[in-house]
């Protein structure tokens, strides 16, 4: 066999490493393996369990942002309130440092006191003691005024802030969501799961007739199978999973809140051995899904994005259920 020289060798090798290092290897030869079924329907179910678990936190933070706009609508009423009481307190000051000019000369303090800076006005507050016993009453009480109308405005503009920020963590939410559901739905993830969930029929359920509330709302959750799951939907014609659990309640005339957070505490917790048709049932350490339940191990639910209200067995993850009486 022929020997290459050092120089020679050096340099094939040289070229070798440039070739690998500068992306020379053919697409053909990097080309990952397409995914097989397990691969792709371990994936689109992870993508499920995190799409509920972001919905539900978005839920929730809908709900306090609902809370914190009614909070900042007080709030901003009661500054409106107290500004309008300051103007008619700085008013009457201005008319009793008219009259003090028309005795005596403007007083330095009252000059200060009708200035339209509120902060001005408090940093005056000591002088008060030096004006007569009348006209102290009356500043005193325009010091309150202004003190507590600058409260007010405080917490006006810290309601108006976590509005604002409750406003940025649900937009932020909404697009980590959309941006999963984007993947469960391309067309490889949603083919392997019409694969996977071509399980066969359950068997025949009896629901029960009794007129109970539990018993009520699943005989109405019932009714919405094969309606499908579209994210933040609460009825009629779709649905999440809290919200077919809310519009199925709210045919009883039970108000209950689109969030699986609130809902673990809307009712009584009862042990898996006592479950009775139309309990809730809870899955995931984040209480990421709820179901009804119908008895024989299945429930009523609205599983996840692509899929349809349906009977199926309690998921593995179970973590407890709650009776609405």
């Amino acid at each position: 066999m022929r020997k290459l020289s050092r120089a020679g060798g050096l340099a094939t090798a040289t070229a070798a490493l440039a070739l690998v290092a500068g992306g020379g290897i053919s697409a053909a030869q990097v080309t990952a393996p397409t995914p097989d079924l397990k691969t792709l329907v371990a994936q689109a179910k992870q993508l499920e369990d995190q799409i509920n678990s972001l919905s539900e936190q978005y839920d929730g933070l809908r709900l306090q942002l609902n809370r914190a706009k009614a909070n900042a609508k007080i709030a901003q009423q009661a500054a409106s309130r107290g500004t309008a009481t300051l103007a008619t307190g700085q008013q009457e000051i201005a008319r009793l440092a008219a009259a003090n000019y028309i005795n005596s000369g403007l007083d330095p303090t009252f000059q200060a006191l009708t200035a339209g800076d509120p902060a001005q006005f408090l940093s005056q507050a000591s002088a008060i003691t030096e004006m007569n016993q009348s006209s102290g009453l009356m500043v005193s009480t325009l010091s309150q005024q202004v003190d507590q109308a600058l409260r007010d405005k405080q917490v006006a503009d810290q309601q108006t802030a976590a509005v604002k920020a409750l406003e940025a963590q649900m937009d932020v939410k909404k697009k980590l969501i959309l941006a999963k559901i984007d993947k469960v739905n391309s067309a490889a993830m949603k083919q392997a799961m019409a694969v996977f969930e071509q399980t066969g029929n359950y068997p025949a359920i009896n629901i029960p007739t009794e007129h109970t509330v539990g018993i009520q709302a699943l005989q109405a959750a019932i009714t919405r199978e094969g309606y499908p799951y579209v994210w933040g939907a609460a009825g009629p014609t779709a649905f999440d999973c809290s919200g077919l659990v809310v519009w199925a309640y709210a045919q009883e005339g039970i108000a209950l809140p689109h969030y699986t957070g609130w809902l673990w505490n809307s009712g009584v917790h009862v042990a898996r051995n006592d479950l009775e048709p139309g309990d809730l049932v809870f899955f995931g350490a984040d209480l990421g899904h709820v179901g009804i339940y119908i008895g024989n191990g299945l429930m009523i639910d609205a599983p996840n994005s692509g899929a349809v209200v349906r009977v199926e067995p309690l998921f593995s993850g179970y973590v407890g259920a709650v009776r609405i009486a």
